[in-house]
C-alpha cells in the first residue's frame, strides 16, 4: 500500500475516522498531522462506536503504530481521559506514539478562546472554546510548550509557572479576569505528564521508516479543505492545515514521500460554525438531512448546518489537494429525498462560474446553479455492493465524480466499517 493523505473535502465531519480506520487494516503506520481536541473522528465496527479526538483513527488495529504528531496540538488532560477510556474498553494502546515536538494546550488556552470569542460578539467565528487558537498562536510566537518539555521533570514545573504567570498578567488586565490558580494547575500537570510520558518520543524518524516500509502510512486529517487557515473561508476557519500539504509541515515527511491523496466527502455538505455557506437548506430537507444524518458535532455535540453538495466546493478542494480519489459517504441519508440536487456553479450578479471566487468574502453574495436528479427512496444501508444500488443512486455517483473531474474509489451506506463498499476496479492506492 502506498503512503495515503485522507483529506476532508469539505468544511470537516466528513466521516475521514472511517476512511482512515478502513485503509489502516492494510497500513503499517496511522498519522493524525493537524488540529486538535476540537475534532472528532468517529469509528463504528462490530456495533460499538469509538469517538476519538486525538488518538489516530487507527487504534483498533493493535498491530498498526498510531502518532500524534508534532503538527498537533495536545490538550493533556483531555488525551489522558480519551486514553483511560479506550483501555477501559480493551484497547491497551500499546501502539500509540506521542511527538516530542507537538505543543502543549494549556488552562490558559482555553480561556483565552472564550474570552476572544466572546469579544468578537455577533463577528464570533464559532470555535469550540478548547484552546486550539490560541495554541496555535503561542506556536507561531515561539513562546509555546512542547510534549518533550512538558513530561520532562525538571523542566516542567518551572516551564509551566512561568507561561502561567505570563498568562496571568495577559487575564488580569487586558480582560479583567480572575486568575489561574498557578499552583493548583502545576500540581493536576504533573499527574498528566507522568501519564503520558511513555508514549512521547522523537516520531520523526518512525514515520520516516514507515513511509518507505511496504505497508505504508496512511496521514490522518483533521478538519476539512475549507477550514484551512489559508485557503478556507477565512477568518471562519481553523488554526492549522488540514489540506493534504498540512500532513507534510506537521510530520516531516517530504512531499515526495506521498503517493496518493484520498478525499472525503458526504453526499451533501454540511459546516459548524459561523461563515458562508452557498447551499445551506434551512427548511424541512435541511432537517430531514440533519436528523437521518445525525448531523451533531462529535467533540460538541452541536448541530450541524445542512445543504445541498456543493460541487464547486469539491473542486476547489481537488485542486489545492491534488486529490486522486474521493470516497463518498453517507448516501443513505438522501434516501427519501424526490429529489436531490447539485450545485454545478454559481452565479454572481450577471456572472455564471464553476469557480469559487478569489475573494472568499464574495462567497456570501453567490447563488447557488443547482442541477437537479432523481431521487431513490430504498433504504440502501444494507447494500454490500455498487451494482445492487438503486439505479439513481449510481447516477448520483456518476454524476458527481463528473462534475469534480475525480475518481470515486468507495461509497458508504452507513456508518459502520462494514457499510464502505469500494467500487468495482477502484482502489485508494495508486
Amino acid at each position: 500500500m502506498p503512503n495515503v493523505v485522507v483529506v476532508g473535502a469539505q468544511w470537516g465531519d466528513e466521516a475521514k475516522g472511517k476512511v482512515v480506520d478502513y485503509l489502516a487494516e492494510r497500513a503499517e503506520m496511522v498519522v493524525r498531522y493537524g488540529g486538535g481536541s476540537n475534532a472528532g473522528h468517529t469509528v463504528t465496527t462490530g456495533g460499538e462506536v469509538f469517538k476519538l479526538h486525538l488518538v489516530p483513527s487507527g487504534i483498533l488495529h493493535q498491530d498498526v503504530t498510531c502518532v500524534i504528531s508534532a503538527g498537533v496540538v495536545v490538550d493533556p488532560a483531555v488525551l489522558v481521559e480519551e486514553i483511560r477510556e479506550l483501555k477501559g474498553r480493551g484497547c491497551p494502546l500499546r501502539n500509540l506514539r506521542i511527538s516530542a515536538l507537538a505543543h502543549v494546550i494549556l488552562p490558559y488556552h482555553r480561556v483565552l478562546d472564550q474570552l476572544e470569542e466572546r469579544s468578537r460578539s455577533k463577528l464570533a467565528i464559532g470555535t469550540t472554546g478548547r484552546g486550539i487558537g490560541p495554541a496555535y498562536a503561542d506556536k507561531a510566537a515561539r513562546r509555546g510548550l512542547r510534549m518533550g518539555e512538558f513530561v520532562d521533570d525538571a523542566r516542567r514545573p518551572q516551564a509551566l509557572r512561568s507561561r502561567l504567570e505570563a498568562a496571568n498578567e495577559l487575564l488580569t488586565r487586558l480582560y479583567d479576569t480572575e486568575p489561574l490558580d498557578v499552583e493548583a494547575i502545576v500540581c493536576e500537570y504533573d499527574a498528566y505528564a507522568d501519564a503520558l510520558s511513555a508514549f512521547v518520543c522523537d516520531t520523526a524518524p518512525l514515520v520516516a521508516a514507515a513511509a518507505r516500509g511496504a505497508k505504508g502510512v496512511v496521514f490522518e486529517g483533521a478538519q476539512g479543505t475549507m477550514l484551512d487557515v489559508d485557503i478556507g473561508t477565512y477568518p471562519y476557519v481553523t488554526s492549522s492545515h488540514p489540506i493534504a500539504g498540512g500532513a507534510c509541515i506537521g510530520t516531516g515527511i517530504g512531499p515526495t514521500g506521498i503517493d496518493r491523496v484520498v478525499g472525503v466527502a458526504k453526499a451533501y455538505t454540511t459546516r459548524v460554525g459561523a461563515g458562508v455557506f452557498p447551499t445551506e437548506l434551512t427548511d424541512e430537507i435541511g432537517h430531514h438531512i440533519r436528523e437521518r444524518g445525525r448531523e451533531y458535532g462529535t467533540t460538541t455535540g452541536r448541530p450541524r448546518r445542512c445543504g445541498w453538495l456543493d460541487a464547486v466546493v469539491l473542486r476547489y478542494s481537488a485542486m489545492h489537494n491534488g486529490l486522486g480519489t474521493l470516497a463518498l459517504g453517507h448516501l443513505d441519508v438522501l434516501s427519501g429525498l424526490g429529489r436531490v440536487k447539485i450545485a454545478r456553479a454559481y452565479k454572481i450578479g450577471a456572472l455564471i462560474t464553476d469557480s469559487l471566487p478569489y475573494d472568499l468574502a464574495a462567497l456570501e453574495h453567490v447563488e447557488p446553479v443547482y442541477e437537479e436528479l432523481e431521487g431513490w427512496s430504498d433504504d440502501i444501508s444494507g447494500i454490500a455492493s455498487f451494482d445492487a444500488l438503486p439505479p439513481a443512486c449510481r447516477a448520483y455517483v456518476a454524476r458527481v465524480e463528473e462534475l469534480v473531474g475525480v475518481p470515486i474509489w468507495a461509497v458508504s451506506v452507513g456508518p459502520a466499517r462494514e457499510q464502505m463498499i469500494v467500487l468495482p476496479g477502484r482502489s485508494a492506492g495508486r
